[in-house]
């Protein structure tokens, strides 16, 4: 709220600039003559009646034109007057803009969920060996829909990304644990599901779906409100307005806060403040609509409130084909299936550079194995497995974890031709063991 106190008053600042005075003192005419006292009552008295009326008459004029009114909206029997609906929207607007926002967060909390991820990682010590740590982060999710078998949340893929277990926190405080439907690493958008048979009654009646509104008619300047999941503390509200459109999210240096590296994806900037833990939490209109998916923030000494968030209308077919992907459950490490290649990353910022799509570069095909029997050769590139996108080897590898051998995966492969340029097709590949 902040923000908004400063907001109106730079406005009033504004007003208090207008209109210089002038002394209208008379030093240095002579006084004329004294006027009868009979006579000048008399003209005071016409005098007051003439501004009276022309100041009732233009008072009237003036607040008519303000307040919209006309003809049509003065009553005939009895000379009142009544202000139009636009009134009633106007003190809506305002007084979401100014304060009172709980009437939207009591509609939409319900559909906010708290994400922990629990992942382990492997980690060298000092004596060269290595261990595993395990580590948690937190997120926060958006109840988009359910199906006959599973309540599905849409979250950020950085907020699930490397999870060893997921947990979800609902609105009654209710924890269980999710699956991954799919993920998408370029928009950063993930869908995890929860088996509604694992889901009491009593936790069913206090949640509820979010409503998603229409990020396409947006406009700069209209209230913002951030529901998410801030430092894994829980559920808290920041409130701000809709600071700007298409704006390309900015990887900057922690300490002069100076853009380095910049994204093609178009969000939604906002002064809501959006801290660690709010990813994959709902962006709403004043309305209680989900407008956006909070993603990120930029950071450094030189900036302050520009946080971003992916437009909902952007992604909503990707949303619906992650929530048409099959739940995936992680099989035992040494029941996974490999691919049988050598492959490296070609992370975004070299694929510019070096002309080739992002994803992994196929630098050998093993003899014999599932790329080599499905035809696959050495310079393509994946780009995505069974319809989720991969920017990297660690993007593949984790998306391996899901299928064991002797399974069949789609492969989306960037095949290079003899211009230069390279051409997208898809390879059904069946998984070998580990050898």
């Amino acid at each position: 709220m902040d923000n908004q106190y400063n907001y109106y008053d730079q406005n009033n600042a504004d007003y208090q600039y207008g209109g210089t005075q002038r002394n209208a003192g008379g030093n240095g005419k002579k006084p004329g003559k004294k006027m009868p006292k009979t006579l000048a009552v008399i003209g005071l008295a016409l005098l007051f009646g003439v501004v009276s009326s022309v100041t009732f008459m233009t008072s009237n004029v003036i607040g008519s034109r303000i307040l919209g009114l006309n003809d049509s909206s003065r009553s005939s029997s009895d000379g009142s007057r009544t202000v139009n609906s636009n009134s009633a929207s106007l003190s809506q607007t305002s007084s979401v803009v100014t304060s009172d926002v709980s009437s939207v967060v009591e509609k939409v909390m319900p559909s906010i969920v708290s994400i922990t991820n629990m992942s382990v990682e492997e980690v060298q010590n000092f004596f060269g060996g290595v261990s595993e740590q395990k580590s948690e982060s937190a997120g926060t999710g958006i109840i988009i829909s359910q199906s006959d078998t599973e309540l599905l949340i849409v979250t950020n893929n950085h907020v699930i990304q490397g999870s060893d277990t997921l947990t979800v926190t609902f609105n009654d405080g209710t924890s269980l644990g999710a699956n991954i439907k799919g993920s998408d690493s370029e928009y950063d958008v993930a869908v995890i599901a929860v088996p509604l048979d694992s889901i009491s009654d009593e936790t069913m009646n206090s949640i509820s779906v979010a409503t998603l509104g229409d990020s396409t008619t947006l406009k700069v300047g209209e209230p913002a409100i951030a529901i998410g999941n801030a430092l894994g503390y829980g559920q808290s509200v920041t409130t701000g307005v809709i600071s700007a459109l298409n704006r390309s999210a900015s990887e900057t240096d922690g300490e002069t806060g100076e853009a380095t590296e910049d994204s093609d994806a178009k969000l939604i900037q906002t002064d809501a403040a959006i801290n660690p833990g709010n990813s994959g939490g709902a962006l709403v209109n004043a309305n209680g609509e989900v407008i956006g998916i909070n993603s990120s923030k930029l950071v450094g000494e030189t900036v302050e409130g520009v946080g971003y968030a992916i437009p909902i209308s952007d992604v909503s077919d990707l949303i619906q084909n992650l929530m048409n992907q099959e739940t995936k459950t992680k099989v035992a490490e040494n029941e996974q299936g490999v691919i049988g290649i050598t492959g490296m990353s070609v992370p975004t910022e070299y694929s510019q550079q070096l002309n080739m799509p992002s994803g992994v570069y196929v630098s050998e095909v093993t003899s014999g194995g599932g790329a080599d029997k499905a035809g696959m050769t050495r310079g393509c590139v994946i780009t995505a497995i069974n319809g989720t996108t991969v920017d990297g080897m660690d993007a593949l590898q984790e998306q391996l974890q899901y299928y064991a051998a002797g399974d069949t995966v789609t492969l989306t492969v960037q095949i290079p031709q003899p211009d230069g340029e390279y051409e997208e097709n898809t390879v059904d590949v069946t998984l070998t063991s580990r050898q």
